[in-house]
């Protein structure tokens, strides 16, 4: 027989009084006193939304940021009319937005139900919810506003020392937009589906005659039915929208032959009326290419292709990274997969931001090309890009040695001062500036999609991620160190 276990955390020795138990004796219950439980109980105080939240959390930074670093005052100023019911206040909007986009909770629902169920967002709330709609109304009435946190967060961070702008870090990532592809028509295709829809539609109303006719000679002529076929309705509205995008496509076929004719003008000097007369004749001959897509749901998204492999509607994100604590210093988004074009327009945008030229620029190949490492050159900026692509894990072959030839072109340069022993031990940084933060923010944010259509509006939900970001690393060097200040001085 196998002996019984006893599974007892502090088994007890029987006492000379105690009857031994046996093996299939089953234990009685006793009266145990247990700790107070009454669900039904009634607080006797109000209980304080402080003391639920611990000490050092992120909701108690975002709180504290509102309240005595951030100017909103360009969000208020947009309220301008004193009738109608009280609106919520801005500080509490702001809060919860900022610290949904931190923590990755960026839907308008999806941070409603968190007013309700997490304690974070009742703390920062103080107990009131916001319904969804109010929350959205919010952030697209004053989007403008909260993209502009990108630099009030930057600044903060300078403030804080956590940028230096020694040696910075520039690279893309591709966002998806809130559109499928399968939305998307191609220019070829709108113009068959138009013809088609026109078919069937010129049908339908002849078919919708014919039985007027018929019920008329039926019913009598005071029968009436203003609404037409549910069929015809749709029919009708995809033909609208399918015209719309057609002429859209049409519009950006003639302003891109218009620009390329201007330049070829110019090129040629030729006077006024010449140039004029050239850009005329481009414009009337200017058809979309028949692959030119366009997005019913999303028109300024475009087809790229991710990391995965897969395309998708997308806008390309850019941005440039401090090499002290991986700060973002600028942030754009672009309708363009290509990074090249994005080159100079983001290190201008960090210099303006920053107030300084950054003293070196990582990049990788994408942004290789020999207009932009000319103009790199003139601005005096120590520059370290990518010429090529190599097999992983195998090094580039060393650097020519010797001078270096006096017809050698921007491109040329660059391959050599890529390939020297300083050059790829500077170039070897670059993937643990940029890319870490593309991870964190697709982590911990949700940043791998957009919320948000438009160009624009896309644009200021990218800076308003990116601003999140900058927060959490300010979080993470203030929070341990409570004696830097949070107020702008």
């Amino acid at each position: 027989m196998v002996p019984a276990v006893n599974d007892t955390l502090f088994p007890l020795e029987p006492t000379p009084d105690s009857r031994p138990m046996k093996e299939d004796e089953e234990r009685a219950p006793v009266a145990k006193t247990f700790r107070p439980y009454d669900p039904q109980q009634i607080l006797l105080l109000p209980p304080s939304l402080d003391e639920w939240l611990p000490e050092g959390h992120l909701a108690r930074f975002v709180s504290e940021l509102v309240e005595e670093a951030l100017d909103l005052s360009a969000i208020r100023a947009a309220y301008v009319e004193e009738r109608g019911y009280p609106p919520y206040d801005p500080r509490l909007m702001v809060k919860l937005l900022i610290y949904g986009y931190c923590s990755g909770q960026r839907s308008s629902r999806g941070i409603e139900k968190r007013c309700h169920d997490d304690v974070a967002f009742r703390y920062l709330a103080a107990g009131a919810a916001p319904d969804f709609r109010s929350i959205a109304r919010f952030r697209r009435r004053h989007l403008e506003a909260l993209a502009g946190l990108f630099l009030q967060a930057l600044r903060l961070c300078q403030k804080a020392g956590m940028v230096r702008l020694g040696r910075v870090a520039l690279d893309g990532t591709k966002l998806r937009a809130n559109a499928s592809r399968h939305k998307a028509m191609s220019y070829k295709r709108m113009v068959e589906r138009e013809k088609q829809l026109e078919v069937e539609i010129d049908a339908m109303l002849a078919e919708a005659e014919r039985q007027d006719a018929a019920e008329d000679e039926q019913f009598g002529l005071d029968g009436r039915d203003d609404d037409l076929p549910e069929e015809l309705n749709r029919r009708v509205d995809r033909l609208l929208k399918i015209r719309e995008a057609k002429r859209a496509l049409e519009e950006e076929a003639r302003r891109a032959a218009a620009e390329k004719a201007a330049e070829r003008a110019e090129a040629q000097d030729l006077d006024e009326p010449a140039k004029a007369a050239k850009v005329e004749t481009a414009v009337s001959k200017a058809v979309p290419r028949a692959k030119a897509q366009r997005n019913f749901t999303d028109p300024d998204a475009r087809i790229m292709k991710m990391s995965d492999g897969a395309f998708h509607e997308c806008y390309n994100g850019q941005v440039v990274v401090d090499d002290a604590h991986q700060v973002i210093v600028a942030a754009d988004t672009t309708q363009c997969a290509a990074d090249v074009p994005s080159l100079l327009p983001m290190v201008g945008q960090a210099t303006t931001n920053c107030g300084k030229l950054p003293g070196q620029l990582l990049a990788d190949s994408g942004y290789c090309a020999e207009e932009g490492l000319k103009l790199l050159t003139e601005m005096g900026l120590d520059a370290l890009i990518a010429t090529g692509r190599w097999p992983h894990g195998q090094p580039p072959p060393p650097a020519p040695r010797g001078r270096i030839p006096a017809n050698a072109t921007a491109r040329e340069r660059m391959a050599r001062k890529t390939r020297t022993k300083q050059g790829r031990a500077d170039y070897a940084r670059r993937k643990a500036i940029v890319e870490p933060v593309f991870g964190q923010m697709t982590i911990l944010q949700g940043a791998r999609y957009l919320l948000l259509r438009g160009k624009e509006a896309a644009g200021a939900e990218w800076q308003l991620l990116c601003a999140c970001h900058n927060l959490r690393k300010l979080f993470g060097v203030v929070a341990p160190a409570s004696q830097v200040p949070l107020a702008p001085a």
